[in-house]
């Protein structure tokens, strides 16, 4: 991996492919610690989590200024609700990057790609970076891309869950076939998963369960920084061919003639 292995969205050009959440920490401490040690540059928070009205209980503070902060619409339910969520994000002076998340569905908590597409739509012209969260389905993240979308972020399993990319095959499928960085969101358990993500050929993850819920946060966040990091390289570097018979890595005839 080279100087030049840069990702750039909206404008921004980012080294580190390790996007952090902001849920589920126990300590907000806990949280800014583990941002410092993941290296990341993008954090995403919902914005019915920002309070600034009270100083305790304003994550927003404990970002630091050099990392690009995307609320994201969780809780909206309907295109028409995310949109009001982003523009109260960006009167608030929260920037114009927005993770559309629009679940109606509560069991599962699966995206809505239909009312995602509104969404995206509607923000785009309204000259906001948007970056839909969404089912993974070909064609939706053509039609994303289309409406102006910066990037598709395909779920890897259901949100919380930590099952890892229980949907590779789709994944594959618009990491081969996008013309837009594909960022796997949602699902991601483990540094390996995360590897695995960046070997397919993802451009970038965003993880927050595994790492808010892990016994050592902070160190779970360092351990997915270092994942996505070998992950890109090794995809970078190309991977050896297969072969379904045994291949002598040195010759095994003729040694003790």
């Amino acid at each position: 991996m080279t100087n030049e292995d840069t990702l750039i969205i909206g404008g921004k050009k980012l080294k580190n492919r390790l996007f952090l959440g902001t849920g589920k920490y126990g300590d907000h401490r806990v949280m800014e610690e583990a941002i410092k040690h993941a290296a990341t540059q993008v954090v995403t928070v919902a914005m019915r989590r920002v309070n600034f009205e009270n100083e305790e209980e304003d994550i927003v503070r404990l970002i630091p200024d050099n990392i690009i902060l995307m609320p994201n619409t969780s809780g909206a339910r309907t295109a028409e609700e995310a949109i009001r969520i982003a523009r109260l994000a960006r009167a608030s002076g929260l920037g114009n990057w927005v993770k559309i998340e629009v679940i109606s569905d509560q069991k599962y908590l699966l995206p809505d790609n239909q009312e995602t597409l509104k969404a995206t739509d509607t923000l785009v012209k309204e000259g906001f970076v948007v970056l839909p969260y969404m089912s993974p389905d070909l064609m939706a993240g053509k039609r994303m891309i289309e409406a102006g979308a910066e990037v598709v972020m395909p779920l890897g399993s259901p949100i919380g869950s930590n099952r890892g990319i229980r949907m590779k095959e789709m994944i594959q499928m618009m990491i081969d076939e996008l013309s837009v960085p594909i960022i796997v969101d949602a699902g991601i358990g483990k540094p390996s998963e995360a590897a695995e993500a960046m070997e397919m050929g993802a451009d970038a993850v965003l993880v927050n369960t595994a790492i808010a819920t892990a016994g050592d946060p902070v160190q779970m966040a360092r351990a997915f920084d270092l994942a996505v990091k070998a992950g890109r390289i090794s995809y970078l570097s190309g991977f050896g061919s297969t072969s379904l018979k045994a291949q002598a890595s040195s010759p095994l005839t003729g040694f003790l003639d």
